[in-house]
Order: C-alpha cells, then sequence, then structure tokens
C-alpha cells in the first residue's frame, strides 16, 4: 500500500490536546495529576511533541551496533580451582566478560591468577578484578606478570581494576591518603603497553545503591572522574592517558526511561569533561533487591538490564534473584546470566545502535538530566571536590536527603515496591538466613518493611486480622481489598468474608474467630450507626479499626474508635503502632 492517507487525518496542534487534556480533567490540578516529579527534583510531563525537539541536543550512540558483553562476577577466597570450574563452566553458558571479587585484604599472586585463569582463552575474554584498594596493587602486577608469561598479546588484552582511593575513602569515612594517588599514576604508568587495561574504577553504583538519583548518581561519578583526570595529570599523565585509565561502574535503577535517558546523558557530559566516549558497566541495584517475594527480582532484573542495554553501555551485570542472601546459586546465576542471553540472541536488543535516538520523551528527559547533572557537578568540584571533607559532607547530606524522601514515600506507599509494600505474598514466609542478614545488606529500599514482616513471623502467634463486611456490595468489597493488602503487608493473618448479611451476624463470627483486629468494611454512610455497635461488642478483646476516613470519623473517636486506615495512612508507621499495640 502506497497511497497516503495523512491529508485524511489533520495535525492537531498542541494547544487542542492541551484543552483536550484540561477538559477530560474536569476541573483536576494538571500538574498533581500529569505532572510527575522525579527522585532529584526536576518535572517530567505527560507527553512531548516534535516541537519539543527544537534547540535541542540531540545524543547519538558511539557504536556501530548495540552490542554489550554480559559479566558474571564470582567471589574469590582460598577456591581458586572452584572459581575456575565455575568460570569455565559460565563462559560455556553465555558470559563474556568475567569479574573476581577478592575477600577483604586478598591479594592475588601470578600462580593464583594462572589457577583462574586455567583453561580460559584470555583475548577473548573482558576480565575484572574487584575489591582491592591502593594497597593492594600486587594483585595488578601479578596479573601483568602473567600475561607476560603466557605471551598473550598486549593489544588483545581486555581487563577492569577498581582502584579508586577517593571513592574509598568517601564511603569508608576515612580521610584521602595522597601517596593512594602517586600509587594509583605508577599502576597506569605499568600498563602503558596494555592499552585494553583500566585501572581507576569509578563506582556510580555504590551512590545508587545509597538510594540517590539518576542525578546524583552521574553527578557524584562525573565530578569523581573528572576528578581523577586532574589528579593523574599532576603526577605525570597526560589528561588523555588519565582518562582513558578510567572506566565507569553504574548502577541501574527501575525508572525505567530515566534510567536510559542517564546513560545517554552520561555519554555527552564525559564527552565535554574528557574529549573520550568513557567505558561504562552497569549493574542492577542492589537496593533494588527484596528478600521476601524474591522472584520478582527477576522482573527488576530484566526491565533493569533492557534499560542499560537499550541506552548503549559496554558490558552488564543482572545481579541474581537472591542476592540478598546468598553470592548467587547456580539456579539464579543461571537465571541472571540469561535475562540478558535472551535481549541478545532473542529480542535482538544488541542489533540497533541508540535504538532511542529520536523518542521525543527520552530525548527531553536525555537532556534535563544533562542540564541537572551538570548544575550539580559544578557544585560539587566547587566545593573542592571529593578530596575535601566539606564535599564530601555535603554530598552525603545531599543523597541522604533525597534517601529519606524516597524512604518516606515507600513508608507511605506512594512508592510500590511490588510484594513489600503492595500486593504482598499471604503466604510467604522469611527465607532462610533474613534474620541473621549483616547490617550491610539491610541497606535497601524494601529493609524496614522486611524487618517489620520479620518481627510479625517471629512473634508466639500470628495476629489475625478479621474484615467484617456489611451493607454495600461494592463497597465492603473494596475496602476489604484494601484492608487485605494493608495487613498482609506486615504478615498479619488476614480473614476475609465476602459479606454478612447483617452486622451481628459477623461481630459473632469475629468472636468465635478470636480476632486480634476487626476491621469494618463497607460505605461511609453505614459505618455511624454499624461501628459503635461493632467496637461496643468487641473493643475489649480486639482492636476495632475502620477501613476508611468516613464524614463521622470524629464522632466515631468521640464514641472510642481510634483507628481507622486509608489511602492516606503512613503504611510503615501505622502498621508497627498495631504492632507496639499487640505487644510483638
Amino acid at each position: 500500500m502506497t497511497e497516503k492517507l495523512f491529508k485524511d487525518f489533520p495535525p492537531v496542534s498542541t494547544q487542542q490536546w492541551e484543552e483536550q487534556i484540561v477538559k477530560d480533567l474536569k476541573g483536576a490540578d494538571y500538574d498533581k495529576k500529569l505532572v510527575w516529579k522525579t527522585p532529584d527534583g526536576f518535572k517530567v510531563r505527560p507527553y512531548y511533541r516534535a516541537e519539543d525537539l527544537e534547540g535541542v541536543l540531540h545524543v547519538r550512540g558511539t557504536k556501530e551496533d548495540n552490542n554489550w558483553l554480559v559479566r558474571q562476577t564470582f567471589v574469590v577466597k582460598d577456591n581458586l580451582k572452584e572459581v575456575n570450574a565455575l568460570v569455565l563452566d559460565a563462559l560455556q553458558r553465555g558470559a563474556e566478560s568475567v569479574g573476581f571479587r577478592l575477600e577483604t585484604g586478598r591479594k592475588l599472586k601470578k600462580q593464583d591468577i594462572a589457577v583462574l585463569l586455567q583453561g580460559v582463552y584470555v583475548p577473548a575474554v573482558e576480565l575484572s578484578f574487584e575489591g582491592m584498594d591502593c594497597s593492594g596493587s600486587d594483585t595488578l602486577y601479578a596479573f601483568l606478570e602473567y600475561l607476560k608469561e603466557s605471551e598473550t598479546d598486549p593489544s588483545a588484552v581486555r581487563a577492569r581494576f577498581s582502584f579508586d582511593p577517593l571513592g574509598d575513602a568517601f564511603f569508608k569515612g576515612t580521610e584521602l591518603r595522597k601517596e593512594d594517588i602517586g600509587t594509583l599514576a605508577e599502576l597506569v604508568k605499568a600498563c602503558r603497553t596494555y592499552p585494553g587495561i583500566r585501572v581507576v574504577s569509578v563506582p556510580g553504583y555504590k551512590w545508587k545503591n545509597l538510594g540517590c538519583g539518576v542525578v546524583q548518581e552521574l553527578a557524584c561519578s562525573l565530578a569523581l572522574g573528572k576528578e581523577y583526570i586532574d589528579l593523574l595529570t599532576e603526577n605525570g599523565l597526560s589528561r588523555e592517558e588519565a582518562a582513558h585509565a578510567l572506566h565507569f561502574h553504574m548502577g541501574i535503577g527501575l525508572h525505567y526511561f530515566l534510567e536510559i535517558a542517564k546513560f545517554r546523558a552520561m555519554r555527552v557530559l564525559w564527552n565535554g569533561i574528557s574529549e573520550q566516549t568513557g567505558s561504562v558497566h552497569a549493574t542492577t541495584s542492589f537496593w533494588d533487591q527484596t528478600a521476601y517475594d524474591m522472584y520478582v527480582n527477576l522482573l527488576r532484573g530484566t526491565t533493569g538490564a533492557m534499560s542499560a542495554a537499550l541506552a548503549g553501555v559496554d558490558s552488564m551485570e543482572v545481579l541474581p534473584f537472591d542476592c540478598v542472601l546468598t553470592e548467587g546459586t547456580a539456579q539464579s546465576t543461571r537465571l541472571a546470566r540469561n535475562i540478558q542471553v535472551i535481549l541478545k540472541e532473542e529480542a535482538g536488543f544488541n542489533k540497533v545502535a541508540d535504538p532511542a535516538a529520536g523518542s521525543y520523551y527520552v530525548e527531553n528527559l536525555t537532556v534535563s538530566i544533562v542540564e541537572e547533572t551538570r548544575k550539580l557537578t559544578e557544585e560539587i568540584l566547587q566545593k573542592g571536590g571529593f578530596a575535601a571533607q566539606q564535599a564530601v559532607q555535603w554530598v552525603h547530606e545531599h543523597i541522604r536527603a533525597t534517601r529519606e524522601r524516597r524512604m518516606e514515600k515507600i513508608a507511605s506507599g506512594r512508592e510500590v515496591v511490588v510484594g513489600i509494600n503492595k500486593y504482598p505474598d499471604p503466604l510467604g514466609k522469611a527465607p532462610e538466613g533474613l534474620a541473621t542478614l549483616p547490617e550491610e545488606k539491610w541497606q535497601r529500599a524494601s529493609a524496614s518493611f522486611e524487618k517489620m514482616r520479620l518481627k510479625t513471623e517471629q512473634a508466639p502467634e500470628i495476629p489475625v486480622v478479621f474484615l467484617l463486611t456489611f451493607g454495600n456490595l461494592g463497597m465492603c468489597r473494596a475496602r476489604a481489598q484494601f484492608a487485605t493488602n494493608f495487613f498482609g503487608v506486615a504478615g498479619f493473618n488476614v480473614v476475609d468474608n465476602n459479606r454478612f448479611a447483617s452486622v451481628e451476624e459477623g461481630i459473632e463470627a469475629a468472636r468465635k474467630r478470636g480476632a486480634h483486629i476487626v476491621v469494618a468494611c463497607s460505605s461511609d454512610e453505614e459505618y455511624a450507626a454499624a461501628v459503635p455497635l461493632i467496637f461496643r461488642s468487641l473493643g475489649k478483646q480486639a482492636i476495632v479499626t475502620v477501613a476508611g476516613e468516613p464524614p463521622c470519623k470524629e464522632n466515631l473517636m468521640a464514641e472510642g474508635i481510634q483507628h481507622f486506615i486509608s489511602v492516606r495512612s503512613n503504611l510503615l508507621e501505622t502498621l508497627l503502632q498495631y504492632q507496639k499495640e499487640l505487644g510483638l
């Protein structure tokens, strides 16, 4: 069909769209209903048009295709042969990049590296060594010895090391040891004959795991990257050599389009700083992982991987769905790896370069992130950068404020964590090992809710919540569903009922069930007469609660009813108060 039909469909102007939107809103506030404010504070409009791209910087990819490397990371303790076997298996099953995370204080000797890489054709695999600081530089020199002894072509080696003295000082709360920058410069110089080895790591993922926004993650990473270029230049390297020594390890969050735009914005900003495209590895964020209902993490990993792939990262790792509790089992690591394999081999995400280019929405998001990140990066550098305590303290406070805002939204239910503060699995139980989880594993978005639910499960008796449904069928069922989700979040045993023929029948059933909490579920109009009766009958043996905020609330409170749940309730605070009153 070659006939053009555009003449039959006259264009609709932005003004016409806006007039129709205002009409459909029926008086509701436009900004509150349709304009989204990101965690970083900038606003996102409900739609964009071609005219919004006029005068806008267009971001383009830098690769001929959209290929990336699938990474899998292994923890290295004294289990060198075991890790080697796992590496060989992973390489046969889709991994193209291998990470070795060294146990704290662990250094690798040449013979250790030989064991880890036995049977691995180094030119065909990207390698990453993580977990060491500048005092562990012996590992890099041992790797260089191994390469020389094995007569590996220097131009074919691709390796990443996680030396990051500035970042280490920031996250550990210590001061930078100035000699570490000199050590770092020497490490870069030692790798001059190996153009594929990048020594300095910029750990954007660590800021992501603090709960920051995309602008904060980018600004901290870019400021740190620029600072390394300046410091390494002062220690005898050219700016080009210093920039080439860096690689970025970024996090992948759950805001799908924001994450696509974040990585695209990063290309623009880093090129402006270094005149290079940079090397970007991305890992799904640990901050977003949950211990309860952990199979949902597979979906989180999939959407995260899709956003990073579409944005054009160089390599990627999807965390195993059980990463909160383990280093990954055979099943969970296989599933994590296969998420990327499917995106490449079945969905073809690696075929088209920069597929998001030209999207009105993504291009405008990219520009917004570029503008906001540039301002925040400059502010960090003006305060002295990460070598200055003033800047370090300011960044900590800046991120803490964002994290607290996000945690408040999660606590109130305005930001949803599936399976945690909404749609909980009523039959789900705490996975083995959750009660003894080390403190650093609790630094996640879902942690407060998981601790609360674990507390319920550890009680001698699980509280019973009885839904006393009566009256208007539509309202009683809607409020029963809300209450089921509300109390299910805390792991309470919720007993639902279709609808009682009378309030008295419901009262008798609740009494027989021995409920700890009785929730009245009906319409506002029926609460005025029914709830006082329920309270007089059951108030001494159970906490009588009203689902909703009826107009008669003040009158009910005067009768002694003090518990009401609604969409305006702070979910976490309210449930913790119930636990307290029940003696949990």
